[in-house]
């Protein structure tokens, strides 16, 4: 019975002396089409067309003799040998790797990827991915049938992009695409190995025109006067903030709402900005709505002095929100009973929101239940202290509010 299986990277390039023993030693081979047909593949082999992993392993448990299983890149790296070492396979795995495919396309557009996010696209990870992309400046997309550049293209609707198609790499059709995002889905691509998506507000640097290279993916610093969250406006000769933008509500707000990498928010009614650029910092897509067209400008602003990615929309809701994409967590700033109920229609996992009167919270909160929502509500009371004298500047009293569905998206 086999218990030990080797696994071999593919990039295209010829195979290490390790790889070539393995593989000559075999007597049963796993791989796509393309790794079946290497001469290296010995021709007693059995073979098997790797459609399933699991399927796989077990067919490899069950198996007198020699495995291995080829796949392209570097395998470990969102590859086969994570499922080949489940437990309940019982094998033992070794792995002779190759060059990954996001290394190999970040090679062939000659940039660096220490600062991407990389991301994988199924059809049930589609809209996360797509998320991913709207909310920073540079990832790596590992597609799939049904996951690929088209529905990366469609599914962004609004957000201008850059794509990187890389076709087939490493094969003899290998063939790399440069093109904007609103003319991807006019193609029929060749099941690609990697999408790199980049652009948006920012740069892809520092101001020194270089990272400081000292972590991957999405650096977390920001100059240490914005360190923390909810903090306050940064001019403070702006106009006067709404209701919601009052510092500690909004920082209720965020932490109700959770905003993680992946997610898309909606910020309804928001206002300059505020909440919808630092729920963008948590590292998810944020749709900022208003009706007026100087908080527009005002949240587009914030999201530059905080230097993320943030779409803006102008209009009013609830007629508007038509037409966005399905959000995760929703915040309200404003439009009452008739944009709760509109949002609650979308089934978004929270939606937090707040009200200035007793009667207004019971209403709402009424709206939330009959959505299907557990609600929860809170009466906030916050007094501003002016701490030359310690004398109070400000009071504020409101009501907070937050819908959870049960039966919503994680």
């Amino acid at each position: 019975m086999a218990d030990r299986v080797t696994v071999i990277g593919w990039d295209g390039s010829p195979l290490t002396q390790a790889a070539r023993s393995a593989l000559s030693a075999a007597t049963l081979v796993a791989g796509a089409a393309h790794h079946l047909a290497l001469p290296e593949v010995p021709p007693r082999a059995e073979r098997i067309r790797l459609g399933s992993v699991d399927l796989a392993a077990r067919r490899i448990a069950s198996h007198r003799g020699s495995a291995v299983v080829l796949a392209d890149g570097d395998p470990g790296f969102f590859g086969v040998v994570r499922t080949l070492r489940a437990p309940e396979h019982g094998l033992e795995v070794e792995v002779v790797p190759a060059v990954s495919s996001v290394a190999t396309a970040f090679a062939r557009a000659g940039m660096p990827w220490d600062d991407a996010q990389i991301v994988v696209a199924h059809p049930r990870t589609l809209r996360r991915a797509v998320n991913v992309c709207r909310a920073h400046t540079k990832v790596a997309v590992l597609t799939s049938p049904g996951a690929g550049p088209a529905e990366l293209a469609l599914l962004l609707d609004g957000v201008h992009r850059t794509f990187v198609i890389c076709e087939e790499l490493g094969a003899a059709r290998e063939q790399v695409t440069v093109l904007t995002s609103d003319k991807v889905a006019d193609h029929v691509w060749r099941d690609p190995n990697v999408v790199i998506v980049i652009g948006g507000v920012g740069s892809l640097t520092t101001a020194s025109g270089n990272r400081s290279g000292w972590i991957a993916g999405r650096e977390p610093g920001y100059p240490p006067e914005l360190r923390g969250w909810a903090l306050p406006p940064a001019d403070p000769q702006a106009p006067p903030a709404r209701e919601g933008e009052y510092a500690g509500l909004r920082a209720a707000q965020l932490a109700r709402l959770g905003p993680r990498i992946g997610d898309l928010v909606w910020d309804i009614g928001s206002g300059g900005g505020a909440l919808a650029a630092e729920a963008a910092r948590f590292g998810a897509a944020v749709i900022a709505v208003d009706a007026d067209p100087d908080a527009c400008r005002r949240s587009a602003s914030e999201a530059r002095r905080l230097g993320v990615q943030l779409q803006v929309v102008q209009g009013r809701a609830p007629h508007v929100l038509e037409r966005l994409p399905e959000p995760d967590v929703v915040r309200i700033g404003g439009g009452g009973v008739p944009v709760v109920t509109a949002v609650a229609d979308r089934r978004p996992q929270r939606i937090v929101t707040h009200a200035s009167t007793r009667d207004e919270a019971e209403s709402i909160g009424a709206a939330l239940a009959a959505g299907g929502y557990e609600v929860e509500c809170a009466l906030l009371q916050a007094v501003e202290l002016d701490t030359t004298d310690w004398t109070e500047r400000e009071r504020t009293v409101v009501f907070l509010l937050c819908g959870r569905h049960a039966e919503s998206r994680g």
